[in-house]
């Protein structure tokens, strides 16, 4: 009885020191609950100073990977990061993803299978770029999101306040058809909007990486088709395939087999799991691609 009491007190300490070290990893961010005069409610973080970047987070949810990303990118600007689902920087786990999935799968707000339709949670967003631009000032805002967040750049870049949109492996809706694979998950209404913000100057910046199943080659066939295609070849080596047009810009990073840096072929998230620190890694080129990306936007 003795050793089972000392285990517990044992568990409950390590239990409280995690919690206790999640806070701190995250007191460099200040909060606060935003909502759009409606019903939805929702936290946020902040850090930074500058023009406003929106960072919308995966679907593992804001796992640490994420957090950090914030923190580069809060060096050069605003980060607003809302809480879209899940607990603010906890690791990667198979349990959350099969966890999140099956909720986001039939939740309201998220639209992981409708190929013409605008997620509802976009709403909510685009109140939040335009809370932004208006506590930052400046032209507009940045928006970057990725994995099932990733489309939603193209829903924002339909409100006035976004003049930066980032889609970074764009995977909604999920791949289970031929179109589905090539659809991008936003209402007639939203794309027409975003083409017409795209006439008037407003460029789209998309990521992934070569062998990625999850945010597929289709997906940016479609951005091509509507956005028109990349002109302008920049490189295209054994690490990278990055081209630009008048609207569109992408970046590819190689994962196939025995690429130069040995990136898995399963691999996904740019920006966050697959990113590295070393300056010369295709992602970390590609993450400072996306900060001058953005600044290049606020200064014009």
């Amino acid at each position: 009885m003795k050793n089972t009491i000392s285990c517990n007190r044992k568990a409950v300490f390590q239990f409280d020191k995690k919690l206790k070290q999640n806070k701190h990893h995250m007191e460099d961010f200040s909060t606060f609950y935003f909502s759009d005069n409606s019903s939805s409610k929702r936290l946020v973080y902040k850090k930074g100073s500058g023009p406003a970047v929106i960072l919308m987070h995966e679907l593992p949810g804001m796992i640490p990977e994420c957090v950090d990303l914030a923190r580069r990118l809060a060096e050069n600007f605003t980060v607003y990061m809302p809480l879209l689902f899940g607990e603010p920087d906890k690791p990667l786990s198979a349990l959350g993803m099969a966890k999140y999935t099956a909720q986001l799968c039939i939740s309201k707000e998220f639209y992981c299978f409708a190929k013409n339709k605008s997620s509802p949670i976009t709403d909510w967003l685009k109140a939040l770029c335009r809370h932004g631009k208006q506590e930052c000032g400046g032209q507009g805002v940045g928006v970057i999101g990725m994995c099932l967040t990733g489309g939603f750049a193209l829903s924002l870049m339909a409100d006035d306040s976004v003049i930066a949109p980032v889609a970074s492996q764009p995977s909604l809706p999920f791949g289970i058809t031929s179109t589905h694979k090539k659809a991008l998950g936003i209402s007639p209404d939203d794309l027409q909007n975003a083409k017409e913000r795209a006439n008037s100057g407003v460029p789209i910046l998309a990521l992934r990486f070569s062998e990625d199943s999850i945010s597929p080659p289709e997906k940016f066939e479609t951005l091509r088709q509507e956005f028109g295609k990349e002109t302008d070849t920049i490189e295209d080596s054994a690490e990278l395939c990055w081209k630009k047009g008048t609207v569109l810009e992408t970046m590819v990073v190689n994962s196939k087999p025995n690429n130069p840096y040995s990136i898995p072929q399963d691999s996904h998230a740019v920006l966050t799991l697959g990113f590295s620190s070393n300056p010369e890694h295709p992602t970390n080129r590609v993450f400072k691609r996306v900060v001058e990306f953005l600044q290049e936007q606020f200064e014009k």
